[in-house]
């Protein structure tokens, strides 16, 4: 299989865990964090939803550059984002022509280049990133009183 397909594969099956996760952060308590360090449930959501339009567009565009953007006040607005943008993202993905994967691109941060990396290598670190955030989140679930949905098997909160 070779490389784009390889990463698609991945990008289409942990959206749905994705969405699961952060559809289950409750409005009410959206505002928890683990610790005064942290983010909060909802900027954590956010920056999941930030992170998949970022990979996107700097791959479009040939360079990446994250702006730090606040939370939607809702967890509501958010998961509408989420569920608004993720299958226009998989159609723009599967359209960026293969050089654009191999082309070493610049991320910028606050106007500075930090590094620059091949599409492939910033497409897995932006899909291992959210991989990341998600578990964060999911340990906040139960804290918060949601239920810890099934990421990649059976969820005890799901099992009869």
């Amino acid at each position: 299989m070779e490389h784009k397909a390889f990463f698609l594969k991945f990008w289409e099956k942990e959206g749905p865990a994705t969405r699961k996760v952060i559809g289950r952060i409750p409005e009410d308590r959206s505002d928890y964090r683990a610790d005064p360090k942290a983010r909060t449930a909802r900027e954590l959501a956010w920056l999941i939803v930030r992170e998949e339009a970022a990979l996107v567009d700097g791959l479009e565009k040939g360079t990446f550059e994250w702006v730090e953007l606040p939370a939607p006040a809702s967890m509501g607005e958010i998961v509408a984002q989420y569920d608004q943008q993720r299958d226009v993202l998989s159609k723009r993905l599967q359209a960026i022509a293969e050089s654009r994967w191999n082309e070493a691109l610049p991320f910028l941060f606050e106007g500075k280049e930090v590094m620059r990396e091949t599409g492939y290598d910033m497409a897995w670190g932006f899909l291992l990133d959210q991989i990341h955030h998600r578990g964060q989140l999911s340990t906040y679930l139960r804290p918060m009183g949601a239920k810890v949905p099934s990421i990649y098997g059976p969820s005890a909160d799901e099992q009869m």
